[in-house]
């Protein structure tokens, strides 16, 4: 167990992201969710982004909500739009409250200024909180820099950002956080579904005092006792073998959402591109990374080849040509 910054919440090390479930049915979200019950997990991180998570998540855990804390999030910017979102939240999930209620994915501080404006998504957390429908408020972003500006005065319980062995930015921020007494919970634990190697990418994770609770997601209950096999295990010879293979295979060949390729001189969110890519390619959410895929307002396939973007990636990634990658996988 860790304790889960301020909030005084002891957590397991390890808990259940919610984001493959919605490719699953009833029963079968059932069955994962008694392997966590086997093992004692008590973290449940959804959103209200992922489709049919939080009702496939409601109606598994009917009964045994007692045994979870329950985590969602929502990308509501205003206070009206995160007021119906809790209410959609709590009707879902079948809960009378929701133990942490995040804001999901805030990319920068403009973002993040119109959440803390005056009728900001913000006072409308505020609000639930006090009506005792949520219990604690946290924040989740991929953007470093936004963190690096409010970590010193950070409102909220809980960081949620990615982590793992290939994304190592954040460790500083971590640092800091518990300094404040910041939960940290982890996101990405295998990039993307680019690591290949579970094991030793949550126990590189684990290894991390800072780190409150990792989430990786999880489909079947043998990911569940597979994964929950690494708590207290330490770091072997082999292990560390995997790591620098896993460095080796991505170094080169990973985005690491950090933003700095951008602005992109077409309009292209590049960073996202990619994401939408690895869930299509890796989390095997075809139709829902599509469907956002198509949404967004340029493509992969506007790219003019400038190469301004790889001039300022810290990673030296190849963007334009992962950007045609990206391409031939939704063919537009």
């Amino acid at each position: 167990m860790r304790r889960l910054g301020k909030t005084n919440i002891d957590v397991t090390e390890i808990g259940l992201g919610g984001i493959p479930l919605q490719r699953l049915n009833v029963d079968e979200v059932k069955e994962v969710i008694e392997e966590m019950i086997k093992y004692k997990a008590n973290v449940i991180d959804t959103a209200r982004g992922y489709t049919v998570s939080e009702e496939l998540i409601g109606k598994a855990i009917k009964g045994k909500r007692h045994l979870f804390y329950l985590f969602t999030k929502s990308p509501a910017r205003t206070f009206g739009g995160m007021k119906k979102d809790v209410v959609l939240s709590l009707k879902h999930l079948q809960t009378d409250y929701i133990d942490l209620y995040q804001f999901h994915n805030v990319k920068n501080i403009e973002e993040y200024n119109q959440i803390m404006s005056d009728k900001g998504a913000y006072h409308a957390l505020l609000a639930a909180q006090k009506k005792g429908k949520i219990r604690h408020i946290g924040l989740t972003t991929h953007n470093l820099d936004l963190l690096a500006e409010i970590i010193d005065d950070y409102p909220f319980d809980t960081l949620q950002f990615p982590y793992n062995i290939v994304e190592t930015q954040a460790e500083n921020i971590f640092k800091k956080a518990k300094q404040n007494d910041i939960g940290i919970i982890v996101m990405k634990p295998l990039a993307g579904g680019a690591i290949d190697n579970p094991q030793s990418a949550l126990k590189f994770i684990l290894n991390n005092a800072n780190v409150s609770v990792v989430i990786p997601g999880m489909e079947s209950p043998d990911q569940v006792k597979n994964n929950m096999a690494v708590i207290n295990e330490f770091i072997s010879v082999r292990d560390v073998n995997e790591m620098t293979r896993i460095r080796a295979l991505l170094s080169d060949n990973f985005c690491r959402r950090c933003g700095y390729c951008m602005p992109c001189s077409a309009g292209i969110d590049i960073p996202t591109c990619f994401t939408f890519e690895g869930y299509y390619t890796r989390y095997g959410l075809k139709e829902w990374a599509e469907s956002r895929y198509l949404s967004l307002d340029k493509h992969a396939s506007d790219c003019i080849e400038c190469h301004l973007c790889e001039s300022r990636c810290p990673y030296s990634l190849k963007i334009a040509d992962k950007m045609k990658y990206v391409e031939t996988i939704f063919k537009l």
